[in-house]
């Protein structure tokens, strides 16, 4: 018996226990008439389907994107490995299991990050700024630190959304001081650390924490009107100027450049425009991350579909 094999490692005879993510499952009916459990168990390596034969419950469709507990074999179906399970629970408080095998989890320390960017914010030497950041962070922390930055092109996975905010503030911090005659640098810096939040209430997410849909909200206005709004609401609160209000909404509503790529307004001041830039530095040079980890050396990925285009491993 092996515990907690990676699904990749898994070979034909193998006995295994241990946790994975069920990434499906279907309550079925054998043609004897007898319930069976059809479902599939993934890990950050890959996915095996697997069956509960004699099997009515209680794990079931409603347990979807929940880490579960199970015991079973390897075998091969039509040329595929299945496992056949003969025990199956919902993960429960006090088991031990690694989130990171299971999902991919940002390369970074989120308690860490989070701690960078709440320096960022002290370090601002405009109130107001500060102010509006330092309030939005306290509403979103723990949700803004924990989910993906995406649903599939980039950055979608956990913390993936913290990541993706740090290195943007990383970038900002440095381009204001070398833009400086036109940056205000913590307009920009708020921005790009709020540019994103609203996602924390855009996406729909699995009990792990994955995107698994977008809300009706989401659907409905996007992240970029419902941050502006967010802004908006706290700088009424805060008594914030309304001028920097605005130019702190315009910066949410602009930085993805153009309405075609979904922008509501293109980016009109100088900290608009740099922020819609570092947004896609940041974003393609993830897609690129991504992508070029399982391109051989020498070798042509397949096309992209974010960028339109193959790209090229020469590391």
């Amino acid at each position: 018996m092996e515990y907690n094999k990676l699904i990749a490692e898994l070979g034909i005879g193998d006995e295994v226990e241990g946790f994975y993510l069920l990434k499906a499952a279907s309550p079925r009916t054998s043609n004897s008439g007898k319930p069976f459990l059809s479902a599939v168990l993934s890990d950050r390596t890959g996915n095996i389907e697997a069956k509960v034969w004699d099997y009515s419950g209680p794990v079931g469709a409603k347990d979807e994107g929940s880490v579960v507990k199970v015991r079973g074999s390897v075998s091969e179906f039509r040329g595929s490995p299945q496992m056949t399970v003969a025990r199956i629970r919902v993960a429960q408080e006090g088991d031990r299991y690694n989130l990171g095998d299971l999902v991919p989890v940002a390369p970074v320390d989120r308690e860490a990050a989070y701690r960078e960017l709440l320096a960022v914010v002290d370090g601002m030497a405009d109130p107001d700024y500060a102010a509006i950041s330092r309030r939005m962070l306290e509403k979103y922390g723990e949700r803004f630190c924990m989910i993906p930055g995406g649903k599939s092109v980039h950055h979608s996975f956990l913390n993936g959304l913290l990541m993706h905010t740090l290195y943007m503030v990383r970038t900002a911090g440095y381009l204001a001081e070398l833009y400086a005659e036109v940056i205000d640098r913590d307009l920009l810096l708020a921005g790009t650390l709020l540019h994103d939040i609203a996602k924390c209430d855009e996406f729909v997410t699995s009990p792990l924490g994955l995107v698994t849909e977008y809300s009706v909200k989401g659907q409905l206005l996007g992240h970029l009107v419902m941050g502006a709004q967010e802004v908006a609401a706290a700088a009424r609160e805060l008594g914030v100027p309304e001028e920097k209000s605005v130019l702190l909404q315009h910066l949410l509503l602009s930085h993805h450049g153009e309405p075609e790529f979904g922008a509501a307004v293109r980016p009109m001041c100088a900290e608009s425009e740099l922020l819609s830039l570092i947004d896609l530095i940041d974003s393609r040079m993830e897609i690129y991350a991504e992508t070029l980890e399982e391109v051989p050396s020498g070798e042509f990925s397949k096309r992209v579909f974010a960028l339109d285009k193959k790209l090229f491993q020469h590391r």
